[in-house]
């Protein structure tokens, strides 16, 4: 179990103190002194009045025996302090960053769980996301840095995907799309800085760790011939789909959303992608991928569709249909017949499960290393899973940049306590 840091960071207020303009005013009164004088404001020193005459002792006596005046209290500015959970090298977790990245986690889980999953097995995955909150967060800071030390731009994809944003929600102008990010509750910066953080990650993902996975055609054969009895399955059919909506549009409307159906059906035959065309023109939900609409056995689908789709091969697309919903260009991605399907059937099915399978346990060794390379400390009470528990540790000052590059030498034995015997500080 991994030794975690103490992360020690508090703020003091200062006292707002208001300043002696004496000086700075007569000074400017000398030197103005032709240009008529606007009155004192309040801050200002008031001009000297002429001297009193001098008093008797009797009445310096009796003048000193008078109680001092109260003095007003000092007003004292607050500010509110952030709490911080967690820093890695030179950027810090806030408490208000994991609430945030719970809330998304549980708003994930929902989304992805929508008729497939009992209320048990939901709650259970909202709770395993947000018991790996935190771990997410410094991962995710872990890869957006070393992506900036790469030097990789990934500013023309973060406008791409804004502009596939704009269009998906039929919004005019970049500006308007800004607009309804405020109106939303959000920071446009932060929205922005959100999906530039996200496909910084996803491209050093790609470069550091998936270009060393390799699958071999020999592998992928030998999975199939140890698995054949996964691949007996009824004639099916995957859709893709581009869906022009008509609810809610007036009758003069409909010609020029027809119009829209039959360019986009047009584009694909003239050799553009489905997915790119059904991203950018398809009002459907399933526009977000690339217009997937599933994988469909004979009974689960309307009859009339069911006689067009089944004689449809690979590829083919069909004519714009006019439905209840709008009209409809429908595309055949694959087509199964009933039985064992041939190799060349599941094969790229076969090597994405290899894939997978060796992905998340290479991204573990792969962000194992990073945090070995880095400075990563937790506030005690802070669970990262990546890691295990939190132990306690001795408060030291930070000095990451240092760390960062004894890469033999581990971060907590140069910031906390040694690890006691039997022990070890790996993650």
């Amino acid at each position: 179990m991994r030794n975690v840091i103490l992360l020690a960071a508090f703020c003091a207020a200062l006292p707002l103190a208001a300043q002696d303009q004496s000086s700075s005013s007569s000074s400017s009164s000398s030197q103005q002194s032709d240009k008529p004088q606007a009155p004192p404001t309040a801050l200002e020193k008031p001009e000297m009045a002429a001297p009193e005459p001098e008093k008797k002792p009797d009445e310096k006596k009796s003048e000193a025996k008078k109680p001092a005046e109260a003095k007003k209290p000092e007003i004292v500015a607050t500010k509110t302090i952030e709490e911080i959970i967690a820093r890695v090298n030179n950027e810090i977790i806030t408490r208000s960053d994991l609430d945030k990245a719970r809330v998304a986690s549980e708003e994930d889980a929902r989304q992805e769980c929508q008729g497939k999953c009992t209320p048990d097995q939901l709650r259970a995955d909202i709770e395993d996301r947000q018991k790996n909150s935190l771990r997410d967060l410094i991962d995710q800071s872990l890869l957006v840095q070393r992506g900036k030390d790469m030097g990789l731009n990934v500013e023309p994809d973060v406008i791409k995907r804004l502009d596939q944003l704009r269009q998906q929600n039929k919004i005019e102008s970049m500006e308007d799309l800004e607009k309804a990010v405020s109106a939303q509750g959000s920071n446009w910066e932060d929205f922005k800085n959100n999906i530039r953080n996200g496909i910084l990650t996803q491209r050093v993902i790609s470069n550091e760790v998936g270009s060393h996975i390799s699958i071999g055609k020999e592998e992928i054969e030998k999975y199939y011939s140890e698995h054949k009895q996964e691949f007996v399955r009824p004639e099916q059919v995957a859709l893709r789909e581009i869906e022009v909506t008509t609810e809610g549009k007036k009758d003069e409307e409909l010609p020029a959303l027809k119009k829209k159906a039959e360019t986009s059906l047009q584009r694909v035959k003239d050799g553009e992608d489905f997915g790119e065309i059904a991203k950018r023109f398809s009002d459907s939900s399933t526009a977000k991928q690339g217009g997937f609409l599933g994988v469909y056995k004979r009974g689960e689908l309307s009859k009339e569709l069911e006689d067009i789709v089944f004689k449809m091969k690979k590829n083919e697309l069909t004519d714009v249909m006019d439905t209840k919903q709008g009209y409809l260009v429908l595309q055949v991605l694959e087509r199964y017949e009933a039985g064992e399907q041939p190799l060349n059937k599941v094969e790229n099915e076969i090597m994405d499960h290899l894939y997978s399978q060796r992905m998340e346990p290479a991204m573990r060794q792969y962000l194992k290393t990073l945090r070995e390379q880095s400075y990563v400390v937790i506030k005690p009470g802070y669970q990262d899973l990546a890691g295990g528990g939190n132990s306690e540790i001795q408060e030291v000052s930070a000095t990451p940049e240092a760390s960062k590059n004894k890469k033999g030498h581990k971060k907590y034995l140069l910031f906390g306590k040694k690890p006691a015997s039997g022990q070890t500080s790996g993650t």
